[in-house]
């Protein structure tokens, strides 16, 4: 493996950890009733209407949940399947379905709720990040193991 794949693996795996801190934060707050004012920085940018909105969970599972399990999959992925030629698309097709979730969590926050979340916001950053190295290394020459 070239050090430049070894650096986009190893990118991925330190922006996954830090996607599974947030939204592991994201998780917290989900739980604590405590009508919290955390991430509220007036009627535009407030976390606590976000993570307890009906949209926060499917099927009764928190969206921070499917978020960490989420993150844990890529950093799997990118750590074990990537030195087969099917773990290579695997990681991309991981990274574009949480692209995927991450966008029409923040279509609802911006056209639905009308209110962003810090922390979805940082999280969509990061899984797009990801899903950029991931297509890179997924594109880049052959690699020989």
């Amino acid at each position: 493996m070239t050090g430049r794949s070894r650096w986009i693996l190893n990118a991925i795996i330190v922006l996954a950890f830090i996607g599974i801190v947030v939204s592991s934060v994201s998780l917290y707050h989900h739980y604590d009733k405590t009508g919290s004012s955390f991430c509220d920085f007036g009627g535009k940018f407030n976390c606590d209407i976000v993570n307890r909105s009906i949209y926060s969970a499917v099927y009764d599972v928190p969206v921070a949940l499917i978020g960490i399990l989420g993150y844990a999959a890529v950093a799997g992925l990118a750590r074990f399947c990537s030195k087969k030629a099917q773990g290579k698309t695997f990681l991309l097709l991981a990274a574009l379905g949480g692209l995927a979730f991450a966008l029409r969590l923040t279509y609802i926050e911006g056209f639905v709720l009308a209110a962003w979340c810090v922390l979805c916001l940082s999280s969509l950053a990061l899984i797009f990040f990801i899903t950029v190295l991931s297509a890179i290394f997924v594109v880049s020459p052959k690699q020989t193991v």
